[in-house]
């Protein structure tokens, strides 16, 4: 009993040391489940990864008509905003109701401020002297004979000078480009005078009133700043407490104010 013993506790004690001894089995890897794959979709691309840091902002340039300068620059009028005349005039005039016209020369100025592409307001000023011949036997605005008595017939020369200063409204056609038409109506004030001698007898005679001015022209563009212009009117006036009906002719050169342009910043660069 006590061999029997002895000897399966040596055979245990050997089991012990082998296990101890032999190595450790390590279980088969299993492979790693996949999930189902959709299949791929070529509706949509697929989307960009998000930048981390956010990206640095471009200046976009504004149109021109978002730019309130340059659409001040496009709204800039296309017309001159104060223009200049002189000139020489011819009137065909009877300020003293003789029955007789009297060529008178003279000169006309004016100036016109433009308050748009078809209206402006005119300042002006003229005047005519010249010959005008009155009838003998009937010498008025002048005295009778006697005291004045004019040694010539049928008629006698009186030395006339009439001026007027009227202001008003002109009205231009800006359709063309080298030609402008415009009308313009006119009032104001006006004076004459006509000068007499008879006998060595010295006689003069003044008068005043309202004048009334219509008629129109045309201006011809030279350059820029430049126009021949060429215009009629028909001038209405009221001498000795009468009405005259007179005509006269202008000729001479516009000078016009043409706003300078703007140097812009993009113009430099």
């Amino acid at each position: 009993m006590r061999k029997c013993l002895g000897v399966l506790a040596g055979v245990m004690a050997l089991c012990m040391m082998l296990s101890a001894q032999a190595p450790p089995s390590t279980p088969a890897p299993t492979p790693p489940s996949t999930p189902a794959q959709a299949p791929p979709s070529t509706s949509a691309p697929p989307s960009a990864p998000a930048p981390s840091e956010p990206l640095p902002s471009v200046p976009i340039r504004q149109e021109s008509s978002s730019n309130p300068a340059a659409s001040k620059r496009a709204l800039a009028p296309k017309f001159p905003r104060i223009e200049w005349f002189g000139g020489y005039s011819y009137g065909q005039t009877g300020f003293f109701n003789a029955g007789h016209w009297a060529g008178l020369n003279g000169w006309n100025a004016s100036f016109t401020l433009n308050a748009s592409s078809w209206f402006g307001l005119v300042v002006e000023g003229s005047q005519y002297y010249g010959t005008s011949k009155i009838p003998t036997a009937v010498p008025a605005p002048f005295p009778l004979c006697p005291p004045f008595c004019p040694t010539t017939s049928p008629t006698f020369n009186v030395s006339t000078r009439e001026y007027n200063v009227l202001f008003g409204a002109q009205f231009p056609y800006r359709k063309y480009e080298n030609w402008t038409p415009f009308g313009e109506v006119l009032v104001g004030h006006g004076g004459v005078r006509g000068e007499a001698v008879a006998q060595g007898q010295d006689e003069r005679e003044v008068s005043s009133g309202m004048p009334i001015l219509a008629g129109g022209g045309v201006d011809y563009k030279i350059n820029q700043r430049f126009a021949l212009r060429v215009k009629a009117d028909y001038l209405q006036t009221r001498f000795f407490r009468q009405k005259q009906d007179n005509l006269r002719l202008s000729i001479g050169i516009v000078i016009r104010r043409v706003p300078k342009k703007k140097r812009r910043l993009e113009d430099e660069t």
